[in-house]
């Protein structure tokens, strides 16, 4: 039942029967909580989002890794035990589904999107099986993910409860995230200062050196 489910969501999200997309690869950004951020959900995180063809956005968290292995998740499929960092926790959205950032040059196969160059997001369970089974380690494995409604991450950024950066692949699979988070904020701070002192700007205003960041949520729709 979990994979049916994962199956049906995956086709929803992507659009177009479950095949790979080719997406245009800037589209992917990188997202750091404001600290007043209340949802607990999201408090002090960093997450990777796209856009998906149907106008929402899709994502997942991280910061967030769990103490489990993928092993001790599905003790039946041998070959995780071959996955050496934790599952990390993903997001809300089926927190009971495992989804894969994998980090390879071309499409891991059907279900996928591509996030940026080098690097996409994987829903189909014989997908993310044969990523484990041939290249475990060239993936991040995920409990759960995170969706935005047509127009809801556009707003919640202009909200000031993200800033944005552009995204990394070598960032996305980092080892150490536990001060991830403190980093980045620190980074956002210091282009929001740079960007004020070069326009005169008013560097509290949220999110005021991402401004042009902005639009390309929407431009595909």
């Amino acid at each position: 039942m979990i994979r049916l489910l994962r199956a049906l969501l995956a086709l929803l999200l992507l659009g177009s029967g479950g095949h790979v997309l080719a997406q245009q690869y800037e589209d992917a950004l990188l997202l750091v909580a404001n600290p007043g951020f209340r949802d607990l959900e999201y408090r002090e995180t960093v997450l990777i989002a796209a856009p998906a063809p149907n106008g929402s956005h899709v994502g997942v968290i991280l910061n967030r890794p769990t103490r489990r292995s993928l092993y001790s998740l599905f003790p039946d499929h041998e070959p995780s035990k071959k996955v050496v960092d934790p599952v990390f926790y993903g997001g809300p959205q089926s927190r009971s589904a495992l989804v894969a950032l994998v980090r390879t040059g071309e499409t891991p196969g059907a279900g996928s999107m591509a996030l940026m160059r080098n690097l996409f997001l994987t829903f189909r369970a014989n997908t993310i099986d044969r990523v484990i089974e041939t290249t475990p380690n060239n993936a991040r494995y995920f409990m759960g993910y995170v969706i935005w409604r047509p127009g809801e991450l556009r707003m919640e950024i202009e909200r000031g409860l993200w800033s944005v950066i552009d995204a990394d692949v070598d960032l996305v699979f980092r080892k150490d995230t536990d001060n991830l988070w403190e980093e980045l904020l620190l980074q956002t701070k210091r282009i929001r200062a740079d960007s004020g002192a070069s326009s005169g700007a008013d560097t509290d205003a949220p999110n005021g050196a991402f401004a042009n960041l902005v639009p390309s949520l929407t431009a595909r729709r």
